[in-house]
């Protein structure tokens, strides 16, 4: 699958460089855990307050940090886990576990017709140059990628699609600011059918006067690339900025609840200590993360990979 991770990287140098983009998190959350263990002789329920405090904090969220806490206690009652030096390494291997539970399903249009992936997010997340991103990507793996500037209400993010898709050297199918979204999409699935696409980017709105319209715009987006492609969009990836912690997964669940998320593109990684938003939507929502932004340069988008993103954290 293309947004597979590719191992035949040069790891280390990749991974250092995912080990600096999360400095913060990593000195958040793991800093504080060794400061927590540091002499402790037993796994007591002050041991497990304190820990709770942490994980709270370092904003793995409601349900990762109650399961966390519990396999824990559960693992302690049963002298199973009687060492709190062995604490790091069981929370390392369960967050794992956590977000390896969700896969992007594998889905494969029909012969001839193009892969239809429907970005949205809020305004400020960094979508359209994650769109921008993921063309440049799959262009590099050989795909014919065709990029859709359907977020008309803004004039700016037309210019800035079309900027990428010249760096890129992808087409860009465009109509003029303040155009209908929908007819926008409609055409340029047309086109891509045309043309032998094989992955469709769909730019849309992030702020429409309230939330109830950008809402109804997103689902009348969805409803005509059915019509236009039965089947489409196979994919709607939510680009969220991970410095907002909470926020983001509040957005998530509204969004997902509106249209429907298929995966998560968590950005901004590299300037926030709020890392572990990644266990929190995973685990909360059931969705899985697709990409994350570790850095401002073309291949700080990179696939996700849970025992890599760990490894770097706990690391």
């Amino acid at each position: 699958m293309f947004w597979k991770k590719n191992h035949n990287e040069e790891k280390p140098s990749l991974f250092d460089r995912l080990k600096q983009g999360l400095s913060k998190t990593r000195a958040g959350l793991t800093g504080r855990l060794d400061q927590l263990i540091l002499n402790k002789k037993v796994i007591n329920e002050d041991l497990l307050d304190e820990l709770e405090e942490i994980l709270y904090t370092s904003d793995l969220g409601v349900v990762a940090v109650q399961e966390l806490i519990d396999l824990v206690r559960s693992g302690a009652a049963r002298k199973e886990l009687d060492d709190p030096a062995r604490l790091k390494e069981e929370l390392k291997g369960n967050i794992i576990k956590f977000l390896g539970s969700t896969e992007l399903k594998n889905i494969s249009p029909s012969p001839g017709q193009p892969l239809v992936i429907m970005v949205i997010g809020v305004n400020g997340v960094g979508k359209t140059t994650t769109i921008g991103k993921l063309a440049c990507l799959f262009k590099d793996q050989g795909k014919k990628v065709m990029m859709v500037a359907a977020d008309t209400f803004r004039a700016a993010a037309i210019e800035q699609l079309t900027i990428w898709g010249e760096r890129a050297g992808v087409d860009v199918i465009k109509q003029s600011h303040g155009s209908d979204p929908s007819a926008v999409v409609f055409d340029a699935i047309n086109a891509a059918t045309a043309r032998g696409m094989d992955i469709v980017l769909i730019d849309t709105a992030g702020r429409i006067h309230t939330k109830v319209n950008l809402m109804d715009e997103l689902q009348k987006i969805h409803r005509v690339t059915g019509r236009s492609l039965p089947g489409a969009p196979h994919h709607v990836w939510l680009v969220l900025d991970a410095t907002t912690g909470q926020n983001a997964l509040s957005q998530a669940d509204l969004f997902n609840k509106s249209i429907g998320i298929t995966g998560i593109i968590l950005t901004k990684l590299d300037g926030t200590a709020k890392g572990g938003i990644v266990v929190g939507i995973s685990r909360q929502l059931r969705i899985p993360i697709v990409y994350i932004g570790i850095g401002e340069k073309m291949d700080d988008l990179r696939p996700f990979d849970a025992k890599e993103f760990v490894d770097a954290i706990f690391s």
